[in-house]
Order: structure tokens, then sequence, then C-alpha cells
């Protein structure tokens, strides 16, 4: 049986600072997927399903830039 102190110190590992997002642009394209997202979603909701599908293509768009942004910064740690 694992003890229950190990498992808190795998939480905490987790909250290192160096395990801590080194490039802003992450959080940041990660709001803007979610943004864009929202936005699409209101679009369909609301009958504009011609902006909405737009947006939905924006927003892979922002998603994939934000993947790229997280693969290059692991690439360089």
């Amino acid at each position: 049986m694992e003890k229950v102190g190990a498992t808190e110190s795998n939480v905490e590992e987790l909250f290192e600072p160096n395990k801590r997002v080194k490039n802003p642009l992450v959080p940041i394209g990660a709001l803007l997927t979610a943004g864009v997202l929202t936005a699409g979603l209101i679009s369909f909701r609301q009958g504009n399903s011609q902006l909405g599908q737009k947006l939905m293509r924006a927003r892979v768009v922002v998603q994939g830039a934000t993947v790229a942004l997280m693969i290059k910064e692991d690439a360089m740690a």
C-alpha cells in the first residue's frame, strides 16, 4: 500500500517553479481558443451557422498555434 505522504509529494512536484509555463503565449493561446470556441457555440445557438463555421475554423487555427507553442517550449527545455 502507498503512503498518503507519497501522493502529496507528487502533487507538490506538479507545482514546482520549473514546471510552470515559461512561455506566456501558451496561456494566452488557451484563453483565445476558449473564447473563439465560446463565440462559435453562441453563434450556432443563435442560428448563425455561417459565422459559427468561420469561428470554428479560427478555433482550429488558434488551437494549433497554441499546441505548436507548447511543443516548441517542450523542445527547448
